[in-house]
């Protein structure tokens, strides 16, 4: 499950996304957050984030303010997750990026539990890797996609 912090921070990338696609200048945070509805106080930390990480820059002055500087097509998913909610993977020993063995494990080739989410995960990653913010575009309504209810169990 992602948290509501990436929810925002998907959010205010296809924001930014979209304004460059419409040729727009730089959107100041205020505007950012009317238009994903994301709030500003929590964008203000998701915003520095995403500019550390390089996926977006910022302009000062009169038409200051952020702009994505790659291409949506370019920016995967996986990459938002892990980088405002940590690694994806379910376990530390299946993480390829913060791998840790696991405490209790005596032999990872041997674990069970590893074994059954290792099929899992390398499924998951595969999708999520592949998606990218030029799909979450794709969307008729992107900001609606994002908080589409999913159907309960067994429906």
């Amino acid at each position: 499950m992602i948290t509501q912090k990436t929810k925002y921070a998907l959010k205010a990338l296809m924001t930014l996304a979209d304004a460059r696609g419409e040729s727009e200048t730089a959107l100041r945070i205020e505007q950012i957050a009317k238009r994903s509805g994301a709030p500003k106080r929590f964008l203000e930390h998701i915003l520095l984030d995403l500019k550390r990480a390089g996926l977006i820059g910022s302009r000062r002055g009169r038409n200051g303010g952020y702009e994505l500087i790659k291409e949506a097509k370019t920016i995967s998913l996986a990459e938002v997750l892990r980088l405002i909610d940590g690694p994806l993977a379910p376990l530390p020993c299946l993480s390829r990026r913060a791998y840790q063995r696991c405490e209790d494990c005596t032999d990872e080739e041997t674990c069970r539990v590893r074994a059954v989410f290792e099929d899992f995960y390398s499924t998951y990653n595969l999708m999520i890797e592949s998606l990218t913010l030029a799909d979450l575009q794709h969307v008729a309504d992107p900001i609606a996609a994002i908080d589409m209810p999913r159907p309960s169990p067994g429906e």
